[in-house]
């Protein structure tokens, strides 16, 4: 299945370049990956999740887990398409962030984890650090990670199979250069910050504040 991430989000508006964002990092970007927009478009969703397991079918996993929100819609799809592939059934559950802002299983998931191996699936990654957090929940569960899918990773230089220790496998990848606000170009031009994707409108409610 040849299934191009990155033309998806473009032809759903969820490229968006040219622009002002404050990232979830507090770094700023001139280009944002809004994949919020993918989800409505169900048909789209699916074939995603389609493409991590046929990437991943040589792999073998029981629950695939994904951290909330996104990670829900992406970890029950794809749960849905390996237990086809498979011929038996896949869990997809969920991580939750706590006080901490760490991933945790709440719900009674961390049952469904132990002595199980699992694939995590994620939406973006800069850092990787979410999914490393995820990672975490699944060791403390009990649980095997076997494997990483990602829809699009930002940052392939650094974020690799080697960071993560598992199989790591990007739907996409699309470099977003980022800055700190005091060397942002956008800043500098004065270009009003977009507060309709991002994180754009806590920066200024933030800012207007001090």
């Amino acid at each position: 299945m040849n299934f191009d991430i990155i033309k998806v989000l473009e032809s759903v508006g969820g490229v968006i370049v040219d622009d002002h964002f404050v990232l979830k990092s507090g770094k700023h970007a001139s280009k944002y990956l809004n994949k919020d927009a993918l989800y409505p478009h169900t048909d789209l969703t699916s074939q995603a999740c389609q493409a991590f397991a046929d990437k991943t079918k040589d792999l073998s996993y029981d629950v695939v887990v994904g951290p909330a929100l996104g990670g829900i819609i992406l970890s029950q799809w794809t749960a849905w398409h390996a237990s086809k592939q498979y011929g038996s059934e896949i869990y997809g559950v969920y991580t939750e962030k706590d006080s901490s802002e760490n991933q945790v299983f709440t719900r009674g998931y961390d049952a469904l984890i132990k002595d199980k191996k699992v694939l995590i699936t994620e939406d973006i990654t800069s850092t990787g650090g979410s999914v490393k957090s995820v990672m975490d929940a699944v060791a403390r569960a009990g649980g095997e990670v076997v494997g990483v899918t990602v829809l699009v990773n930002r940052n392939p230089s650094e974020v690799t199979s080697e960071y993560f220790g598992v199989p790591f496998f990007p739907l996409g990848e699309l470099v977003v250069e980022v800055y700190n606000e005091a060397d942002c170009p956008m800043c500098a031009e004065g270009k009003q910050v977009n507060l309709n994707v991002g994180h754009g409108r806590k920066y200024m409610e933030a800012k207007n504040a001090n």
